[in-house]
């Protein structure tokens, strides 16, 4: 039997009310389904009108759905949705920072202007976002962060040099509120997926990698593991293969210059067109 919440089970006025950026496909588009699914009203946003082609099965599950567009690379994307959060007149229970993008190919051979979107999606639109739930959470009391990190977090990335320090920042961020809210109610959560068939390898331009070629996990099943470590309270989750658990575990042994070295075989980009690979991203899909 699923252990999934139904319409009939859980009653509307006793609904938690969870956000959820980068919802419109991927890990984010399953984190709202876990939510829905686990008696949670959402709110669910991305870049463009794509979210709105979720809501419909989100509703099927129980779930009250607002959907919202926003560009979370810019701080008045960021205060749009949090004014439509706060506009619902509900608690936040639970947010999961989880818009993303990535930028595959040589540092040198990209443009400057891709590789700080990166930056300010994944670094400063979470942080900021983060600011702002985190302070209503704190002050209720009250309430649970799911940020999307990676294994990447974990390693260096040559091909993918900003990425995966970015996902470093993440990592390293939720720690430190981990241990800064200990004693409060309020939980963080990083989930940590390894390569993951979303839309992320396209959009990075990265599909002609070892990483981009090479066997993924299933998002739904990040989802859940990521959800189960949420609602537990955990402080982060490798999802969802026992490979990737298996790097996780490895990449705290491995000296980082050979954690470089292997990363930059597996995304070095191939073919004809190698010096120039890696293609532009969108700035609020659920990409990891």
């Amino acid at each position: 039997m699923s252990d999934q919440q139904t319409p009939e089970t859980v009653q509307p006025d006793a609904r938690p009310f969870a956000l959820v950026t980068g919802a419109s496909s991927g890990i984010g588009l399953e984190l709202a389904r876990q939510l829905a699914g686990h008696g949670h009203d959402l709110l669910v946003t991305a870049e463009d009108a794509a979210i709105e082609g979720v809501a419909g099965e989100l509703r099927a599950l129980g779930a009250d759905v607002t959907t919202f567009v926003a560009d979370l690379r810019t701080g008045e994307g960021v205060e749009a949705l949090y004014a439509a959060t706060v506009a619902r007149g509900r608690t936040l229970a639970v947010a999961a920072l989880n818009a993303g993008i990535g930028r595959g190919g040589a540092f040198v051979d990209n443009s400057l202007d891709d590789e700080l979107d990166v930056i300010r999606l994944n670094v400063l639109g979470t942080v900021h976002l983060a600011k702002l739930v985190l302070d209503d959470m704190v002050l209720a009391n009250a309430g649970r962060i799911l940020v999307t990190s990676s294994i990447a977090s974990e390693m260096p990335g040559p091909f993918q040099s900003t990425y995966n320090a970015s996902k470093s920042f993440l990592q390293s961020f939720t720690q430190a509120l981990q241990a800064e809210l200990a004693e409060t109610e309020v939980t963080l959560t990083a989930l940590m997926p390894g390569p993951t068939d979303t839309p992320f390898w396209e959009r990075a331009g990265v599909e002609d990698t070892a990483l981009g070629q090479g066997p993924m996990d299933d998002p739904a099943e990040v989802a859940r593991q990521g959800f189960d470590a949420l609602m537990a309270g955990k402080a982060k989750v490798a999802a969802s293969s026992p490979m990737t658990k298996a790097t996780a575990a490895a990449a705290a042994v491995i000296p980082d210059k050979v954690k470089a070295l292997l990363h930059r075989v597996a995304a070095k980009p191939r073919g004809e067109d190698a010096d120039q690979a890696g293609g532009a991203t969108g700035s609020g899909g659920a990409v990891d």
